[in-house]
């Protein structure tokens, strides 16, 4: 090979090398502003949250619940009013004697 055709193809290399890194840094240049642009419209965001109502709602919702939950939590037994509603056999003198009279358990005689 003669030294012309060397010197063609490594300056001809040299030029794509150039025309490469040009059209790299042209991509790079749009996206260091797009990134930018997004930046400033997450700062954008930050600033004024906007808060849907619905989910207002449902958060104001479940806080009455737990501030009921609660409530009911604090009362003490005798004064919850389905205690008072229940037969007197869940205490366990009606339940005691459910059980002896209890067939399935074979404890009478026949």
């Amino acid at each position: 090979m003669s030294g012309e055709s060397v010197s063609f193809r490594i300056t001809r290399t040299t030029e794509d090398l150039a025309q490469t890194v040009a059209a790299l840094s042209q991509r790079l240049l749009k996206l260091e502003q797009r990134l930018g642009a997004m930046q400033l419209q997450l700062d954008q965001m930050g600033a004024q949250p906007a808060a849907d109502p619905d989910d207002l709602l449902r958060l104001d919702n479940v806080s009455a619940l737990l501030a009921d939950c609660r409530s009911l939590l604090d009362l003490p037994m005798e004064d919850s009013p389905q205690l008072a509603a229940e037969p007197e056999w869940h205490n366990g003198s009606m339940h005691e004697e459910s059980m002896h009279d209890d067939p399935m358990r074979g404890d009478q005689a026949a």
